[in-house]
């Protein structure tokens, strides 16, 4: 039963990040400077790419989640990395979550 709630806290914390990714992204669209947002928009539509990916895999307790949460731990890892460097509240939202996914990620195939 603990690991059926792992991988459903997981799945969460994909999900979580992927929505935040995709409302960064979004945001981002909006700036002043929609040049120096590039890197930011491609990096975080990757990340909630993968993360929803990476959730459901999950989900169904697919034989490749483990190794899609070494690249999905990258690729968040990434999008975080971009995102703090600009001072916006959606880009730190979603710094916070793809750090939070990248942990998880790294934590889950650590304990499987």
């Amino acid at each position: 039963m603990e690991t059926m709630q792992h991988h459903a806290q997981h799945v969460q914390i994909c999900f979580d990040c992927a929505a935040a990714c995709e409302h960064c992204a979004s945001a981002c669209l909006r700036e002043d400077h929609l040049q120096m947002m590039r890197d930011c928009i491609r990096l975080c539509r990757d990340c909630a790419d993968f993360c929803k990916m990476c959730g459901s895999l999950t989900a169904r307790d697919s034989e490749f989640m483990m190794k899609f949460m070494v690249l999905c731990a990258d690729v968040c890892d990434a999008c975080a990395d971009e995102c703090s460097k600009h001072d916006h509240e959606h880009c730190r939202l979603c710094a916070e979550a793809c750090r939070r996914c990248a942990d998880d990620c790294r934590r889950m195939t650590v304990t499987a």
